[in-house]
């Protein structure tokens, strides 16, 4: 455990410096430099210097690590030890000049997560945990909320992009939610939205079709923090699944059952 709350140590500055690079090219990022992966999904040269610097600093940490990294620039040849990274997750946010934004990096082997960080440069607030040793933010544990009663709820329920396929549970969540929790909230960076659970600050966040990047480092911190973490049907299971959901954990039942009130995701 020691070794891990000392590799955390070294992956928290490493994280630091890229959103330290992110924040100081927002001052100077222009639209034009956008680029469309997909329907409304973006990238920049931004996202992938940010990863380059990243991995590169990773790779002195841990040479015979792999890496699953959103933008490419490294790749996993089934090494027992694999860091997952986000360069840039609430890229939308980003090249609108809005916040939050971060970077997010974690380290699994086959079977567990070992270590997660989050940064967000804009309120520079560093999330972190390791396996065992519990979960932290800019040094104060974190601890998910006690909060049981579906009506006293502070929710993060995001609309992906694949619209098409998650139209009929978005709308059936509104309609379920609205009106009845205390607040429904859409941030725009999965990862922030987990460490936000873990902090206590929502009691529930769920979205589909999401990648390994978006989540793996927080879910970590969720769970060292006392909470929940499955896929849509309940599966604790979820490091390789796409739909996920994080709970405080007395809340974990209600958005199971929710999501499992409409057809199946076509994945």
């Amino acid at each position: 455990m020691e070794d891990l709350r000392i590799l955390t140590e070294a992956v928290c500055r490493i994280a630091r410096e890229a959103g330290h690079f992110l924040k100081e090219e927002r001052k100077n990022f222009h639209r034009e430099v956008v680029e469309e992966k997909r329907a409304h999904d973006y990238v920049s040269y931004v996202d992938k210097e940010s990863e380059k610097r990243i991995v590169a600093a990773l790779g002195q940490l841990m040479p015979d690590a792999g890496f699953i990294a959103e933008e490419g620039s490294a790749v996993y040849r089934d090494e027992p030890y694999c860091w997952v990274i986000d360069p840039l997750d609430g890229t939308t946010n980003y090249i609108h000049d809005n916040a939050p934004y971060c970077v997010s990096i974690a380290l699994r082997d086959k079977h567990s997560l070992l270590l997660g960080v989050v940064y967000e440069p804009c309120r520079d607030e560093c999330f972190y945990a390791w396996k065992g040793g519990g979960s932290y933010v800019n040094g104060e544990e974190m601890r998910v909320s006690a909060i049981e009663k579906a009506e006293e709820a502070f929710i993060v329920a995001e609309l992906p992009y694949n619209f098409e396929q998650y139209a009929r549970t978005g709308e059936h969540l509104i309609r379920e939610l609205y009106g009845k929790v205390a607040g429904i909230r859409m941030n725009g960076s999965a990862a922030l939205a987990l460490c936000y659970v873990a902090a206590g600050r929502f009691d529930a966040w769920l979205e589909a079709f999401i990648g390994k990047w978006d989540f793996s480092a927080a879910a970590l911190m969720v769970l060292e923090a006392g909470g929940k973490v499955t896929d849509f049907y309940g599966n604790e299971h979820f490091m390789d699944e796409h739909h996920i959901i994080a709970t405080n954990g007395p809340l974990h039942p209600l958005f199971v059952k929710l999501v499992q009130e409409v057809p199946p995701l076509n994945m």
